[in-house]
């Protein structure tokens, strides 16, 4: 009795964030088809009664799941580098970590390869001006012109996702992460994004 009266107030405990994180992680492992009420439920050791208390419809959870993506993925990863001072520590910082959470996470290349479909079209549209806007700035920050700023931190952000790519589809032709070899290459990539007439 003490068992079933755990399962059902841990239940009760779900939150639509809970619902949100199991559907970001099945979209990290099938793509959006594994969206599917069901399996989630399954997942989450709940019922659809419980979907059905926070959401609407399948299509308010993918929302709410690319929500959830942005609030982790862009304003989570600005957040954490915020601190740092130093503007071109900053940058630095935020690159090596985005990278290395994008090599390691298969969300956002699923994501990217679902760009077709309205509500991650939309996500996508959001989270890269999002993304851009700040890169922008943090080179205005750093002394670029606003035309140039904007190309800098365009380029960085397509050498992000660059990286990001070849990360899932062939990773054996990226630089190790041992014996420093990752981070080399990352230092020359930012010193080109960093230095006056380098991009």
């Amino acid at each position: 009795m003490v068992q079933r009266q755990q399962r059902q107030d841990k239940k009760a405990r779900l939150t639509a964030q809970d619902w949100a994180d199991a559907a970001l992680t099945a979209i990290g492992e099938g793509g959006l088809a594994a969206v599917a009420v069901e399996p989630l439920a399954a997942r989450l050791g709940t019922t659809k009664g419980s979907f059905y208390w926070h959401f609407a419809n399948r299509d308010a959870l993918i929302e709410a799941a690319l929500d959830r993506w942005a609030q982790i993925n862009t304003e989570g990863a600005i957040s954490d580098v915020e601190t740092e001072p130093d503007l071109s520590k900053r940058i630095q910082l935020l690159f090596a970590n985005a990278i290395t959470s994008a090599t390691a996470d298969p969300l956002e290349v699923t994501l990217l390869a679902t760009a077709n479909h309205p509500q991650v079209a939309a996500a996508l549209r959001r989270v890269t001006e999002r993304r851009l806007a700040y890169l922008t700035q943090l080179f205005a920050d750093l002394g670029f012109p606003e035309p140039e700023a904007r190309r800098r931190g365009l380029l960085a952000y397509t050498v992000y996702l660059g990286h990001a790519q070849l990360g899932h589809a062939m990773s054996s032709v990226l630089p190790p992460e041992e014996g420093g070899e990752f981070r080399a290459y990352l230092s020359e990539a930012l010193e080109v994004l960093l230095t006056r007439g380098g991009a």
